[in-house]
């Protein structure tokens, strides 16, 4: 394929943006035609300490010390005059077609044996830049690295197939379980809008079992291959991985043996029993599947005999809207209003508790953690034992 053709519906997922030096390869046409890319993401043994503002931060080793500095000829260059007093003018330097000629500041130099650049964008909180960069990382796509992720994806889609781009909420997630591994260790897990599979495959480096769902055969297909690409990050755990279908906008779920990716009946029954953990990452971006997905939740933790926790990743998209004409952000503020609905829910079954999680916790994945990107934590609670024991205390009284 010689180019990539971005149509006016096209949507591009913004974290290979800031990832400029390192290579996405293409590696085949999906089941749709369009071309699948794969790109690896290193997960950094110890991450750093957010709470050091000089951390995740590019130390101006290479650019001169002002202290230095003050030793040295300070002698008018070409382009300078000294001012009576010692003060020096600077004009401007400019090139053989009269335009401003700007010095740049000094990069950083390229690490020992990479002639590549670091890429350092100005972000909240980055972990160590150089990690990432280790020699030949790109060129090993092939091979199995324990702290190495792999993923296949597409690069641009339209806004149907974003599921199988990587988005950031995925990475604030990924962070975050990483960051928890006491709490999710021996867990089962379902991840609802799954996508390519990046929080499932992270999730089930200590879970015991992790229940991967989104819809369409194509995406499923690509979410497969990434958890057998990365068989070697959750064997040492033994996590176990299971692809399967979940459609917010069906009842119920598919069982169904001639149906690719559908749920056993011993699946569903463990999925019931025994689920500790919900997790989504990214998946509000459309007014109608939002409403889809807190019905799903809420008929889920109705029925779950035992208290289960939710953790959504969001990133918070600010757009310029000709209804409003103004910046706005629909998706969210929809988000928000179902997070508000469900914890308001009063109906004797499950109450809610809806709480926002500070995002500061260690990152242990390269990519721009903004300001935007949130994490709440909804804690559902099934109410049929407290009200089994009230009636049980009147009875007795």
């Amino acid at each position: 394929m010689d180019q990539i053709v971005f149509h006016y519906d096209t949507v591009l997922s913004d974290i290979h943006m800031h990832r400029a030096s390192g290579r996405h390869l293409m590696t085949r046409l999906n089941g749709v035609g369009q071309p699948v890319f794969m790109s690896t993401f290193k997960i950094l043994a110890e991450g750093h300490d957010n709470n050091d503002p000089g951390r995740g931060v590019e130390k101006k080793e290479e650019c001169e010390d002002p202290k230095e500095a003050e030793g040295k000829d300070t002698k008018p260059t070409q382009g300078q005059d000294r001012k009576e007093g010692g003060e020096i003018n600077v004009a401007p330097f400019l090139d053989e077609d009269g335009d401003l000629d700007i010095t740049h500041r000094p990069r950083k130099k390229s690490l020992d044996g990479c002639h590549r650049d670091l890429v350092c964008p100005v972000i909240l909180k980055q972990s160590e830049p150089v990690l990432e960069q280790d020699e030949n990382l790109d060129d090993d796509v092939g091979h199995c690295f324990k702290d190495v992720i792999k993923i296949e994806h597409t690069m641009a889609t339209t806004l149907e197939d974003v599921g199988k781009q990587v988005w950031r909420g995925a990475f604030l997630l990924a962070d975050f379980i990483l960051s928890e591994t006491v709490a999710f260790r021996g867990s089962t897990v379902l991840d609802l809008g799954a996508g390519t599979g990046l929080t499932s495959i992270i999730m089930a480096t200590m879970a015991k079992t992790v229940y991967c769902t989104d819809v369409g055969e194509d995406l499923l297909n690509m979410c497969k291959r990434n958890v057998t690409l990365n068989k070697h990050m959750m064997e040492p755990a033994g996590g176990d991985v299971r692809v399967r279908q979940l459609d917010w906008l069906q009842h119920g779920l598919c069982t169904d043996a001639d149906v690719e990716f559908s749920w056993t009946d011993e699946e569903v029954a463990d999925l019931y029993n025994n689920t500790n953990f919900i997790i989504a990452a990214d998946v509000c971006y459309d007014d109608d599947l939002t409403d889809g997905l807190f019905r799903t939740l809420y008929k889920l933790c109705s029925n779950f005999p035992h208290t289960c926790t939710i953790f959504f990743a969001i990133e918070k998209r600010m757009n310029f809207t000709l209804r409003h004409m103004d910046v706005s952000c629909e998706a969210y503020d929809h988000f928000s209003h179902c997070l508000s609905q469900l914890q308001d829910q009063m109906d004797g079954q499950c109450s809610f508790k809806v709480e926002q999680l500070p995002a500061n916790f260690t990152q242990f994945l390269l990519y721009e953690r903004i300001e935007h990107l949130e994490l709440w934590k909804v804690t559902a609670t099934p109410l049929f034992g407290e009200k089994a024991r009230s009636d049980s205390e009147q009875i007795s009284s």
